[in-house]
């Protein structure tokens, strides 16, 4: 990544900013509620319906806002609001990335229209939207213990589904998010962005399984690039973005895998990789920072389904020789549709000759002269990088990502030298245990949470 680059991802793509305040609008509606909507939120859901004219959703929309306005909302109209929320945002989506794209020369292929329709939703599905009506009539300021008890069921209805788990997981989230904060009248501040966010996604989720793609199975060399460990008080991920170099000799494909666990808030830190011991293939790749050979696993998009029994161990390959070969030529797939949101971009980029400079407490990569910040924030405790090792950093590799109105660069490895010896730390250096006797030993101090937990639940269930 050059200096040049960086420079093209300062400009605004035009009518962004407007998107975003018709999004904003929107989400202060919501917070009050639509039960109880004033004059604000009126204008509101109005500039909302403005944005979206002579668009498809232009009717739905309109309707949507008059039956909002008389109060006389259901769950179709709140259906067409969320899906044209996250069409503005999908529209913001695809302008910053298309701005990104063009300042690195990335290849992205278009969205391919499934050829087959969604299918039939299953009757969970219903209490699951019930929920989410409730909760847009009530707003967050009006949330309470009762509308947050009634999630519980709707979560275990939607777990026993398998198609529905996303959405159990979601809902479940959330719901611990807003219990932890009821009161949220009481709230200076309410989190109106994220939790709208979560809100749409869920009411479009129960329309029924939205289209994913196409899925077709490919077969090749697996080259890990670095791992980005998204971790809740009820669910921890760790997605790995990877290039994929097809058996069939086709070009270089960017591509993401994942694999998750359930969780209690009391695991943290590196004992989340002990929740994902069912996939020691994966660990052991991203920890001794090896390829891997993958055999017929579907790919949707740039998302690449795991399945263990389908891979196997390679040689070891390193990261940083891997992004500076074949990241300028490997090819991406476009988003898929309810992926489509500013906040879901996370583009491998390398970074390196750089230079680290700290501007009033917050760590900048500077590129020929450019610079972009660092989210140091975004750092897993899993894992051994630091802001202090980011700050000596002479080589980064990273996701871009777009926040709060900037562009930045979440570390995911760096190299660095330390005590005059060249060093590399990754995210995924602890997924088999940690390697800082340091960190070890405080660890062992702590006690096995996962050990203990599991221990417990098995006594439970011989009872």
């Amino acid at each position: 990544m050059r200096g040049t680059q960086v420079a093209r991802l300062h400009a605004v793509p035009a009518g962004l900013s407007d998107a975003l305040d018709v999004v904003a609008g929107f989400d202060d509606a919501l917070t009050d509620g639509f039960g109880r909507i004033g004059e604000r939120g009126v204008a509101a859901l109005a500039a909302l319906a403005d944005a979206l004219a002579g668009t498809p959703l232009d009717g739905p929309v309109t309707a949507a806002v008059d039956a909002v306005t008389a109060g006389s909302a259901a769950p179709e109209h709140l259906a067409a609001l969320a899906g044209a929320r996250s069409a503005l945002l999908g529209a913001a989506h695809d302008a910053l990335l298309g701005q990104l794209d063009e300042a690195l020369g990335r290849a992205r292929s278009p969205w391919t229209t499934p050829t087959t329709g969604p299918s039939e939703a299953p009757p969970a599905l219903t209490a699951a939207r019930a929920w989410w009506h409730e909760v847009a009539v009530t707003g967050w300021r009006g949330v309470d213990h009762e509308l947050l008890s009634a999630a519980a069921g709707v979560v275990e209805a939607c777990l026993a589904v398998p198609e529905l788990r996303r959405t159990a997981v979601l809902l479940d989230g959330l719901a611990a998010e807003l219990r932890a904060c009821v009161p949220v009248a009481t709230m200076a501040q309410v989190p109106a962005r994220r939790w709208a966010d979560l809100w749409a996604r869920g009411v479009l989720l129960t329309q029924g399984a939205p289209p994913t793609g196409e899925a077709s199975t490919v077969s090749g060399r697996l080259l890990p690039l670095g791992v980005d460990v998204h971790s809740h008080d009820t669910a921890v991920q760790v997605q790995v973005h990877a290039v994929l170099e097809p058996a069939d000799g086709g070009p270089a494909l960017l591509v993401r895998t994942g694999v998750a666990a359930a969780k209690v808030d009391t695991i943290v830190g590196p004992a989340i990789w002990r929740l994902l011991s069912a996939h020691p293939l994966l660990l052991t790749a991203l920890a001794e920072r090896r390829t891997l050979t993958v055999t017929d696993l579907p790919l949707r998009g740039g998302d690449l389904s795991w399945f263990d029994d389908r891979v196997q161990l390679d040689e070891p390959a390193d990261p940083f020789a891997t992004a500076r070969v074949l990241l300028p030529v490997a090819s991406t797939a476009a988003s898929d549709p309810l992926d489509r949101h500013p906040t879901g971009i996370a583009e491998p980029v390398l970074v390196e000759g750089t230079a680290i400079r700290d501007e009033d407490g917050t760590l900048a990569v500077e590129v020929d002269g450019e610079r972009v910040a660092l989210a140091v924030d975004r750092l897993p405790a899993a894992g051994p990088l630091t802001a202090d090792l980011v700050a000596a950093a002479s080589a980064c590799l990273g996701l871009l990502r777009w926040d709060d109105g900037r562009w930045l660069l979440q570390p995911l490895a760096v190299r660095a030298t330390v005590k005059r010896r060249t060093v590399q730390a990754h995210n995924g250096d602890w997924a088999c245990g940690v390697t800082d006797p340091k960190v070890a030993k405080e660890e062992a101090r702590a006690g096995d949470a996962v050990a203990v937990l599991r221990e417990r639940a098995g006594r439970l269930l011989r009872r």
